[in-house]
């Protein structure tokens, strides 16, 4: 039997989810108007409705975003947010927060925000009912294979591309405390990519005004076929807040490598949803924002997963600079310019530093304004490409589920059908005078704006009967009406078992933030860190670890630092965060620290 492998896309809203469907997703994934782990990327219930409609004609799936803990005050609205989900046909509900098992309304999914990072914490998701599992980003193909393997009847949904969090999602405290923002309520202010000074006990400064946690983006394109080997369901797309074409962009990408795996593969590997996409343009996931590309740790601990200079996008490499002049540069390389491309590129002092080029004359450009610290031999990226930009901005795809339309004569008409759906007409026979089949075809295969295309009329070889062209454009219609082929449908409801009363070792205190969640974990009240922040708290469990990323891992083989820890990130505004090096579970922690 072969396995479904779904691209799942994001969706800010309701043109970027049908973009991501029209390019190839097999599912998407949107927030509601409220409790969605990104509070700024919010949508009405009735557009995620038109969001099903159009998805579930391709039987690609809606998982609609609840992902952040709820408060007592939230609890009644997320009840009846989650009818109404269901009464849309929404496929599943990424939840974080266990109150909401209580409503036990739709299938559920645990987000990443719930920090599943081993097979006993989806073992233990399973048991409450969870029929997939959304792994976090730190995992290893290894990993990942020794948790299907330990739970193989959960579902797992991997990450494969798009920004990456510094800390275990779900164990970050950072934005609550220094921006009364709180990533678990869908509010991160970005904490991690903003610029630190690394200082030492002795208050030396070893790093100055740097993005020591800023990571590169997610891109494992290459690792698809390994993730799926390792047992993976679920390729995920990150990105809600992301415009359109991202979305086209990079979902046409994945979509491609996915369809070239299931055709090595076709005994072991299907798509999950139906239908082809035709493109317009050539996928290239380096015309996309990203902050330089990293697979993280699919193999393993690794350097350069950082990009310690900027937080920002500097595009794909496009040339070195040959000649500056008063006015213009030359550049040197082959890529082609366009007048309005947005270029960038990092000065002696480590800034990133873009223009705008008004006008091009083969190779050389000429910017709105003259970069001041551009300079012979400096390499040059660009981050805007408008050429790219416009073949986006039109209709860029076309998706088309092909079928074969076979057309019978009954006792008393005429029945047309495809797959396993059959529609009938009664009528008169009457026969043709002349061949007719040219006629049928044409008028047959007319499904215009439909999601179907005809590959095949398969016709009787002693068909000769004459239908009129009105009577075929009907039979056409009805089957059309029908769908064609049989759905799947929505959601079923999960069954969801009652709570043990234990965790199974598994701390999770901190984001409980309402007396129903506190009830399910066995605790006499709410203990978020937002309802109770504590001085001197861990904001942060990171697996990503700077020692190493500065060549200073002294059990990976890097030099010993002349430092003396703890050490501390500082803010400009001269407050102190102390860095924890838990070497014995190879990762990372931040504290908040007072001066």
């Amino acid at each position: 039997m072969t396995r479904p492998l779904e691209l799942l896309a994001p969706a800010k809203n309701l043109a970027c989810g049908i973009a991501a469907i029209d390019h190839g997703a097999d599912a998407v994934y949107i927030g509601a108007q409220r409790f969605g782990a990104r509070a700024a990327a919010g949508n009405s219930v009735e557009d995620i409705a038109r969001l099903c409609d159009y998805a579930h004609q391709f039987q690609a799936k809606v998982y609609v975003t609840v992902n952040t803990i709820i408060y007592d005050d939230e609890l009644d609205d997320t009840r009846r947010l989650l009818q109404q989900l269901k009464q849309i046909g929404v496929d599943a509900v990424l939840v974080q927060d266990m109150a909401l098992l209580s409503f036990n309304t739709l299938a559920f999914h645990a987000s990443t925000q719930t920090d599943n990072r081993t097979a006993e914490k989806v073992r233990w998701l399973k048991e409450l009912g969870f029929r997939r599992v959304v792994l976090a980003r730190e995992l290893s193909i290894d990993e990942i294979r020794a948790i299907h393997e330990a739970v193989p009847d959960v579902e797992l949904e991997v990450f494969v591309h798009g920004a990456l969090c510094v800390s275990y999602s779900g164990q970050c405290y950072a934005s609550q405390y220094c921006f009364g923002r709180s990533a678990n309520r869908g509010e991160c202010a970005q904490f991690c990519r903003m610029p630190f000074d690394l200082v030492d006990a002795d208050g030396r400064t070893v790093e100055h005004d740097r993005h020591l946690l800023s990571l590169k983006d997610l891109c494992q394109i290459d690792n698809l076929e390994a993730l799926a080997e390792a047992g993976a369901t679920s390729f995920k797309i990150e990105g809600r807040l992301k415009d359109a074409d991202y979305v086209k962009n990079v979902t046409a990408a994945y979509s491609e490598r996915l369809n070239q795996i299931v055709s090595r593969h076709p005994d072991r590997y299907r798509r999950a949803s139906l239908g082809r996409c035709r493109y317009t343009f050539t996928p290239n996931l380096q015309k996309t924002f990203n902050r330089g590309y990293t697979d993280y740790f699919a193999h393993g601990r690794q350097s350069g997963i950082a990009s310690f200079d900027t937080p920002k996008a500097m595009g794909e490499f496009v040339g070195t600079v040959k000649e500056v002049r008063r006015d213009s540069l030359t550049v040197a390389g082959t890529s082609r310019f366009a007048n309005g491309d947005g270029l960038c590129f990092m000065t002696v002092g480590r800034q990133l530093q873009g223009f705008r080029v008004n006008r091009v004359e083969g190779n050389r450009l000429f910017p709105q304004q003259m970069p001041a610290d551009l300079r012979p031999g400096v390499r040059l990226y660009r981050n805007n490409d408008q050429e790219f930009e416009r073949l986006l901005d039109k209709p860029s795809a076309q998706r088309k589920i092909a079928i074969t339309l076979s057309l019978r004569p009954t006792a008393d008409g005429f029945s047309l059908s495809s797959g396993d759906v059959t529609v009938e007409l009664a009528v008169e026979h009457q026969t043709a005078e002349k061949p007719q089949r040219d006629n049928i075809v044409r008028q047959l295969t007319k499904l215009g704006n439909t999601p179907y295309e005809c590959s095949e009329v398969d016709l009787p070889a002693d068909f000769n009967y004459f239908i009129p062209s009105s009577l075929l454009a009907e039979l056409r219609r009805k089957l059309v009406s029908c769908g064609v082929r049989s759905e799947e449908g929505g959601a079923s409801p999960s069954t969801l078992h009652t709570p043990h009363s234990t965790l199974h070792e598994i701390s999770y205190l901190a984001n409980i933030a309402n007396h129903e969640s506190a009830r399910f974990y066995g605790v006499d009240q709410p203990t978020a860190y937002e309802l109770q922040p504590t001085p001197d708290a861990m904001l942060m469990q990171c697996r990503y670890c700077l020692r190493h990323a500065l060549g200073f891992c002294v059990q990976k083989g890097g030099r010993r630092p002349s430092w003396r820890e703890p050490l501390f990130l500082r803010l400009g505004d001269g407050r102190r965060f102390r860095l924890e090096f838990d070497c014995r579970h190879c990762q990372m922690n931040v504290y908040a620290s007072n001066p």
